[in-house]
């Protein structure tokens, strides 16, 4: 079928919206040849499949890869499959809830909230060294170090691993793109590996001598109540440094290009940082950092008239939905004040981001301290590129200057 939408094509990932456009206009829920999926373009469709229980991040806790109709991943693809498939993302109850209900105590409202200054110190502290060095790559110099920083010291991450943890995190992350190439996924198992053996060795030291730390408490869950395994913990540590940075990350540089693309909103959020709050949710919602989100049809189900069986793979795009007009007024402006901003950046149902408040926090103390009194105005060396991804989509870089 001839259409606009080519995850693809460069074109296409620098603006995917006009295409998200077309789709929504084709129906709700439209067969695409290429990755074999159905895609879901509307917002109401999309948050509603979210929560539908008759979908699943995996199968395997129902179906063999047989009985589903789809072919078993490469043997040497085993490490990446490991390690993604014991990941509270890709687990289905009962065992996400397990799971879920043991990493949650590290995210409650009253430990983010205990977590704020000191983000906003880190916060600052990035900036001030970004000033002082006359600008630079927004992307490597806060962007990245921000969130990153802010994980590994709820998991007990010491300062002098931590450069390792982005390069690992980029090379497992670039398996979630679609069709993956033979040398993305040679670099993620690789990665997998070698993550996997840095958190045994630390998951061991921690077993010595325990911290304040996630990691200290989830081996007290695994050591003392048997309620998670060791691969689980694993896991569960990756996903969360992967997931506890890369959306900020992408957020931040993809936010800052669309502010520098309208200057009039920009200048009112510097005028006025009480926005902030607002802001934050609009630029998630304006362009979000993850496009789709894949999940399985584990049982019939039915969209606008359309049967989708048992064994097909439903791609629900986050950054349609987020510009639907039936959902959201004037969805193509950028509006820093919208109060009305149901956007599905963070997800919805079971899989809902266990770190959106602490992805919050991060992002108003980043965009706080570029914009406080004390920091020079933000110039844009040059328009930037963006990566190749689509799924999960960032800029390469942001040069600044001051």
């Amino acid at each position: 079928m001839d259409m606009d939408f080519d995850p693809w094509d460069p074109s296409f990932v620098a603006d995917p919206y006009p295409a998200y456009a077309a789709l929504r206009a084709r129906g709700r829920a439209i067969p695409y040849e290429p990755t074999g999926q159905w895609l879901i373009p509307h917002h109401a469709d999309v948050s509603a499949l979210l929560r539908d229980r008759r979908l699943g991040r995996t199968y395997l806790h129902r179906f063999s890869h047989e009985e589903f109709g789809r072919t078993p991943p490469p043997a040497e693809h085993e490490p990446f499959h490991t390690l993604n498939d014991h990941g509270m993302l890709d687990l289905e109850d009962p065992a996400h809830a397990r799971v879920r209900r043991l990493v949650s105590k590290a995210f409650t409202p009253r430990t983010v909230e205990r977590l704020a200054p000191t983000v906003g110190r880190m916060a600052q502290d990035l900036v001030a060294g970004f000033v002082a060095d006359g600008g630079g790559d927004l992307l490597t110099a806060v962007a990245e170090p921000l969130p990153v920083a802010v994980i590994a010291e709820l998991l007990g991450v010491p300062e002098a691993d931590r450069g390792l943890l982005r390069p690992w995190s980029a090379d497992i992350c670039g398996m979630f793109e679609l069709h993956p190439s033979e040398e993305t996924a040679r670099r993620a198992v690789r990665a997998s590996v070698e993550f996997s053996a840095y958190l045994r060795e630390l998951i061991a030291e921690r077993r010595k001598d325990p911290g304040e730390d996630l990691v200290s408490a989830l081996i007290a869950a695994h050591d003392e109540e048997g309620r998670l395994s060791e691969q689980e913990m694993i896991s569960t540590c990756v996903l969360l440094l992967n997931a506890g940075h890369e959306a900020t990350v992408n957020t931040t540089a993809n936010g800052w290009w669309t502010l520098f693309r309208h200057p009039a909103e920009l200048a009112a959020l510097r005028a006025d940082r009480g926005l902030l709050s607002t802001a934050v949710d609009e630029l998630l919602r304006f362009d979000t950092p993850l496009q789709m989100f894949e999940r399985w049809v584990l049982d019939e189900i039915e969209v606008g008239g359309t049967v989708i069986p048992r064994g097909a793979e439903v791609a629900l795009l986050f950054g349609s939905a987020n510009r639907d007009p039936a959902r959201f007024a004037r969805p193509d402006d950028l509006d820093l004040a919208r109060t009305d901003n149901p956007h599905l950046s963070f997800g919805a149902g079971i899989h809902y981001c266990l770190g959106a408040p602490l992805a919050k926090v991060e992002l108003t103390a980043s965009f706080g301290a570029l914009l406080a009194d004390t920091t020079p105005p933000l110039r844009l060396v040059r328009e930037p590129q963006w990566q190749e991804g689509y799924v999960i989509r960032g800029l390469r870089e942001l040069l600044i200057e001051f």
